[in-house]
């Protein structure tokens, strides 16, 4: 190819699939000095595309020849196959005249072979012929001397033989013989069956029992409709004196005689066992159909006399005690029979069955008659048997057995009682019914456990009036004992349900419900808890009335905390060594703990509203106060545990969110009411609301006058009014239910507190002046329970809010207001069952332990569970 020495080859680049003229020749002609080359550039392109020139010719001069020589071995091929289909259809013609000639050879060898199997087959067919027609004629001779055995052996051959001729009933000999083969099968039923009446009429079965026996053989070839005829009759025969005796005398077939029936049974299958099962083969069961027999009819009876029971004119009423006694032996008869023909133990009444039981054969084949009665034996259990005279008898029983040493995870016995028995009864019931009974049953035992908290657990934690003396307060060890029995109560009610749920018929399942009821002891558990903060809370009363009589309006300097934190923290510590230490689980020491904070954090809340008016230093030293109580709260927790135990993470947070409530109100009495704008910007920071009526509220603690509070409430006005400002909330849930009235603090007057504390617990409303100043034992007497029945506080104090406040760990705190605190304040009047504070007082028991459990849930686990975990997540 040609190319310019010591330039750029111009003809290279052509041949490439993305060639660009333009590139090429700016590559070739890249400087000015050469474009001297442009004649040699030329000359090189035109001889390069004379060579193409050249070039595609040659290509197509061969092409024009290699076109040619194609068509001609195209055509060569066509005439090769032209000779080739001749030969192919030649030889497909010589193959039709070769099969022709073989089967003209093998024609007569077909012939011959089908002439040998057609001659087989009818020496077969006349040989089998000659064989039946022989056993006729000797069954014939057999059956009429009664040579059984032989005849049963004899029998089976007859009838496998007339199997192979029923291709054949065309031909009249071969029907004739059909015919008689057939007769002589019933002729032979009827004559064992005759044989047998008149045996069993004569009362010679022990002489002829070897004859009866052969008599079955025969019985077992005439096949199944035979052998049913004859079970059927000996079935009919051996009861026919027991129907005769049961059924036409009222008094023996009554109830009461129940024992007299399986008893003449179990005499009948000696005598069956003795003297007939050698007659018929074991394959039979004979024995077995026997007592089928005996159970459908006895059933029948039961059904007739039961419901004749019902339906009585003297009024009387099923007895309960005989039904019961009555079922009990049935089923003892129905396991004596699973015993015998099925070789599987079945279950008492009064125990629970293995799941890896066989199915019984005669599970519930006389006992089914008693399952529509079985609502008489639920309602006696219900109406006028142990359930409701159980309650009464656990009411008047101590907590705590005299003989018995307290322990911290004690419970009180009569619990454990009550569940036992209704495992026992759960598991009667299930042996009987697991469908509708099972929930009617269930609805009992919901019934009792609502008495059992109600007027047996509450009880124990009331006040108990004895003529004009005082009320009797509850021990502590009482309270611990109500508090662990409540929680085991709410386990077993959880175990309870499940465990009917696994036991009924899956129509029913939905219908099984016991968690109002483990809600309602949980509610118990949270009153009992309550209850513990109340004690400390009497023993501070004293304390916070130090605190009100203090001149805060006097101070002039801020120093060390002041003396009435020290004495609290005293007390508090005191009692709470006491309690937490018998406290058992990690659960309900938190739950103690935690309100008790909450208790004194809202009492502080509400004392500092009647320490009014509050100077800027007095509202400082009260937030040093605040931050002393929450210092020492930090420790609470593991007060009985070693030195240096560090308290949960979660405890810690719990402690500075309800102290911290403080924060803001004191915060904003430390600010000057001059310059005014200091005051207002403090309050919309701290209090961050947008009400005139809680701003008037700080003034009126500050101690401002009417005159010089206008100013201040236009300046209010002005700013909350601001584009930074309008977002705020329109009250503070904190401020929102106070009000503040009366004197000065260490006079007679005091706040007064509206209803409906948001985030304050009924501890701080029993912190007031409202309270005597001493503890009157009347006054822990009289509010636990009654708060918990309809939640009006009975002690003139507010009526507090039911909003849950949220820990910082994410769960909601117990319900401490209108719930939670009122239970905590005292003790419950005990309702009259079946009215209407009795329906009230356990849904608010439910309400409240629905709070309470999923409170405790947020400490770590579920409640009721080990107190490890919860205190690691704690």
């Amino acid at each position: 190819m040609p190319q310019l020495s010591g330039t750029v080859s111009p003809i290279s680049p052509l041949n490439s699939a993305d060639y660009n003229p333009v590139d090429h020749l700016n590559a070739i002609f890249s400087h000015p000095s050469s474009l001297s080359s442009i004649v040699k550039t030329s000359d090189a392109l035109h001889t390069y595309q004379d060579e193409l020139d050249d070039e595609i010719e040659a290509l197509t001069r061969h092409q024009s020849v290699s076109d040619v020589e194609s068509v001609k071995r195209i055509r060569a091929a066509k005439d090769d196959l032209a000779e080739l289909f001749p030969k192919v259809e030649d030889v497909r013609a010589r193959a039709m005249q070769t099969e022709e000639a073989i089967t003209e050879m093998t024609a007569d060898i077909k012939r011959l072979d089908n002439t040998k199997k057609n001659l087989t087959l009818s020496m077969t067919a006349l040989k089998r012929l000659q064989m039946l027609t022989t056993a006729y004629e000797q069954l014939r001779g057999l059956s009429s001397s009664r040579q059984y055995k032989e005849c049963a052996q004899l029998l089976q051959a007859v009838i496998q033989l007339m199997a192979h001729f029923k291709s054949y009933r065309s031909i009249d000999q071969i029907a004739t013989l059909g015919r008689n083969v057939s007769d002589l099968q019933r002729e032979m039923l009827e004559q064992v069956c005759e044989d047998f009446e008149v045996t069993f009429a004569k009362a010679e079965v022990s002489q002829r029992r070897g004859v009866l026996a052969e008599a079955c053989l025969v019985m077992d070839a005439l096949g199944d409709n035979a052998r049913s005829r004859l079970i059927t009759w000996y079935c009919n025969t051996q009861l026919r004196e027991y129907r005769q005796v049961f059924r036409g005398n009222e008094e023996a077939g009554s109830l009461d005689n129940i024992s007299r029936r399986y008893a003449w049974f179990r005499r009948m299958l000696k005598t069956y066992d003795d003297e007939h099962a050698v007659m018929f083969p074991a394959n039979w069961r004979m024995s077995e159909m026997l007592a089928n027999a005996f159970c459908e009819g006895t059933r029948d009876d039961f059904k007739h006399i039961l419901s004749r029971s019902i339906r009585r004119d003297d009024g009387l009423s099923l007895d309960v005690d005989l039904l019961l006694s009555c079922l009990q032996e049935t089923l003892d008869f129905e396991h004596s029979l699973e015993s015998r023909f099925n070789n599987a133990s079945r279950a008492s009444i009064d125990t629970v069955s293995s799941d890896s039981e066989k199915a019984p054969v005669f599970s519930q084949a006389i006992s089914e008659a008693f399952e529509p009665y079985l609502s008489v034996w639920v309602e006696a259990q219900d109406n006028h048997r142990k359930l409701s005279t159980m309650i009464p008898q656990y009411r008047q029983q101590p907590p705590k057995p005299p003989d018995e040493d307290f322990s911290p995870q004690m419970v009180v016995p009569s619990s454990i009682e009550l569940f036992s028995f209704y495992r026992l009864t759960l598991a009667q019931c299930a042996k009987l019914s697991t469908g509708a009974k099972l929930v009617e049953l269930c609805k009992v035992f919901a019934k009792y456990l609502d008495q059992y908290a109600q007027q047996v657990l509450l009880f124990y934690v009331s006040e108990r009036s004895s003529g004009q003396t005082p009320s009797k307060i509850p021990q502590l060890e009482d309270t611990i004992l109500v508090l662990n029995t409540a929680d085991y109560c709410f386990n077993t009610c959880t175990q309870l349900e499940e465990k009917i749920r696994s036991r009924i018929d899956e129509g029913y399942k939905a219908m099984v419900d016991l968690q109002s009821q483990a809600d309602a002891f949980m509610g118990i558990a949270s009153a009992t808890v309550r209850a513990l903060v109340r004690r400390v809370e009497v023993d501070i009363e004293r304390t916070w009335r130090e605190m009100r009589n203090t001149g805060w309006s006097k101070m002039e300097m801020v120093g060390d905390q002041s003396s009435w934190v020290a004495e609290m923290l005293q007390n508090i510590k005191r009692r709470s060594t006491e309690v937490l230490g018998m406290l058992h689980k990690q659960q309900y020491a938190r739950a103690f703990c935690d309100n008790l904070v909450d208790s004194v954090a809202n009492a502080f809340i509400v004392s500092i509203f009647q320490c009014k008016p509050i100077s800027e230093v007095g509202a400082e030293q009260m937030l040093l106060d605040s931050y002393a109580l929450k210092k020492g709260f930090e420790d609470l927790l593991n007060i009985n545990a070693k030195p240096n135990t560090p308290s949960p993470a979660g405890y810690i947070k719990r402690v500075n969110q309800s102290m911290s409530r403080l924060d803001p109100i004191l915060k904003t009495l430390q600010v000057r009411p001059s310059p005014p704008e200091a005051l207002v910007q403090a309050y919309l920071i701290h209090i961050a609301d947008r009400s005139d009526t809680n701003f008037r509220k700080i003034l009126d603690l500050k101690g401002l006058r009417k005159q010089d509070q206008s100013h201040l409430l236009e300046l209010f006005q002005a700013h909350r009014a601001s584009s930074r400002n309008e977002k705020l909330p329109q009250t503070s849930a904190l401020l929102a239910p106070l009000a503040v009235s009366g004197t000065s603090a260490g006079g007679v007057g005091g706040p007064t507190i509206t209803s409906g504390l948001g985030n304050l617990s009924s501890a701080a409303t029993l912190s007031t002046s409202n309270l005597p100043a001493r503890f009157d034992p009347s006054t822990f007497g009289s509010a636990i329970m009654n708060a918990a029945r309809d939640g009006v506080d009975r002690l003139g104090t507010p009526t507090l809010g039911s909003t849950p406040s949220q820990t910082p760990s994410g769960a909601t705190s117990p319900p401490t207001q209108q719930q939670s605190s009122a239970i905590g304040r005292a003790s419950f009047e005990i309702p009259t069952p079946g009215g209407m504070g009795t329906t009230n007082l356990n849904e608010n028991l439910r309400n409240i332990g629905k709070f309470f459990k999923r409170d405790i849930g947020g400490l770590g686990g579920r409640f009721g569970s080990g107190s490890k975990a919860a205190d690691e997540a704690g």
